[in-house]
Order: C-alpha cells, then sequence, then structure tokens
C-alpha cells in the first residue's frame, strides 16, 4: 500500500509539472487560510474577490484545495470574467451551506457551477487525503491530491512563485509561512516572491506571527522576505502586479 501511494504521489508531482512547464512562474499566486472559513464569513467574500482580479489580471491561483479559504480561492477564480451581481448571486447560493459539515454544501456548490460555467479560467488545487473531513473544493479546474501532505504542503510553497496572500488561519497556514520564509531567505529558487499576510487585526494580535517575522527580519536572523500586512485587496493585487512586471 505504502508503494502504491508513493507512485501515485510522485506521478501527480509529474503531471503538476508538465501542466506549469509553459507558465510563467511569477503569474502563479498562492493563497493559504483556514478550513473553518464559513462562506457567509466577510474574509471568503474579500478572499473570492481577491481571486477573481488576480486570475482576470493572468494569474493561476492555487491552493490546499478544501474548504473554507481554500474554496473562495478557486470560486473566485471560477467567477473571473463575470459581472459583479453574479457573484453575487453566487455567494447568496453557496451561504445556504455556510459550512462544509451542512449537508447541502457540495449541492450549492454544483448549482453554482451549473448556473455559471467555466471555460474561460482556470485554477489549481491541491488537496490531501490526510485531511479526510476535508472535501476537496468543486471550483478548482484542476485537481493535484497527495497522501504524502509534506510532498503537498512543500509543493504549493514552491510553485507559487508568483508570491502567496496569508489569510486567518491555524496550524497549516503557520507553517506554510515558515516553510516559504525559509525558500525566501535562501533563495532556493533564485529569488524570494511576495508573502502577504491579509487581515491586520488577525496577524497582529490573534495570531501575531507577523510581528514575530518582523522582528526576525529586523534583527537579521531572516533575509530576502518580502512582507507586507494589509487589509486592502486593492494593495494586495498591486503588489502581486507589481512584483510580476519588475
Amino acid at each position: 500500500e505504502t508503494l502504491a501511494r508513493t507512485l501515485h504521489d510522485h506521478s501527480i508531482s509529474d503531471s503538476l509539472h508538465a501542466y506549469l512547464k509553459a507558465r510563467d512562474p511569477r503569474t502563479i499566486v498562492g493563497v493559504m487560510g483556514g478550513h473553518g472559513i464559513e462562506r457567509t464569513a466577510p474574509s471568503y467574500r474579500q478572499i473570492v474577490f481577491l481571486s477573481k482580479r488576480l486570475t482576470e489580471s493572468g494569474s493561476l491561483m492555487i491552493s490546499g484545495g478544501g474548504p473554507g479559504a481554500m474554496e473562495a480561492t478557486h470560486l473566485g477564480a471560477w467567477m473571473a470574467g463575470r459581472e459583479t451581481e453574479e457573484v453575487e448571486d453566487a455567494l447568496a447560493t453557496l451561504c445556504e451551506a455556510p459550512c462544509f459539515t451542512d449537508e447541502r454544501w457540495l449541492e450549492t456548490a454544483m448549482a453554482v457551477r451549473k448556473k455559471y460555467p467555466q471555460l474561460d479560467y482556470e485554477s489549481l488545487g491541491m488537496p490531501t487525503w490526510l485531511y479526510g473531513h476535508e472535501p476537496a473544493t468543486p471550483f478548482a479546474t484542476h485537481i493535484a491530491k497527495y497522501f504524502d501532505n509534506s510532498i503537498r504542503e512543500d509543493s504549493i510553497v514552491t510553485i507559487a512563485m508568483g508570491g502567496i496572500v496569508y489569510t486567518p488561519g491555524s496550524a497549516g497556514t503557520m507553517q506554510e509561512i515558515f516553510q516559504e520564509a525559509v525558500q525566501n531567505h535562501y533563495l532556493s529558487f533564485g529569488y524570494a516572491s511576495p508573502m502577504i499576510f491579509m487581515n491586520k487585526q488577525y496577524w497582529t494580535e490573534e495570531m501575531p506571527v507577523y510581528l514575530l517575522m518582523e522582528h526576525l527580519v529586523k534583527t537579521g536572523k531572516y533575509k530576502n522576505l518580502l512582507m507586507s500586512l494589509t487589509d486592502s485587496t486593492d494593495e494586495i493585487v498591486k503588489t502581486i502586479l507589481e512584483f510580476r512586471n519588475q
């Protein structure tokens, strides 16, 4: 069984690299955040519209491929090219089942997919069987699902060379922050990419990791970190696009 799982993950990685080969790495943007963010939450809505704008500007959006902030990322990409009123209608449908444990969570998502089909834009979800309680989002047009979560986590932060947006999350999101910080510190792939923390209050008070990272940069423990902290969708989009075009 372990050999079969390893071969599966190897084939997924091969297919993933083939899929991304023709893309400019700086157009690949990740969004990290908690699976527990409900569809009714203001942060969910903000991620949707952020992802929509970035997708329309040429970004391939990637996430851990689950519910919550991850689903919001792919919903935004799925609704790219559509009017704001259509996005609001989709959100209203999804809010009938706010949490992934609700009975109609998948049913409402499939209703949105049917009403608003997507043929022009793509997004990549990377879920794992390790978190068996998390369903994979139905809004990602491409899925790279892994058995080995360590390979999956490293792959997400590695391929998101266009920057990563950190939205409120818990242990998994914290892990991804430090994984990305190490890659940027050592310039593992030739250059550092933006680390954008969305929600000032969360990252400085509830989970004050931004203050720690800021201290580590000031004292020289970490180098090459392109960090920013904001509540503004416009500022996030500007940071991502300026980095891509420099």
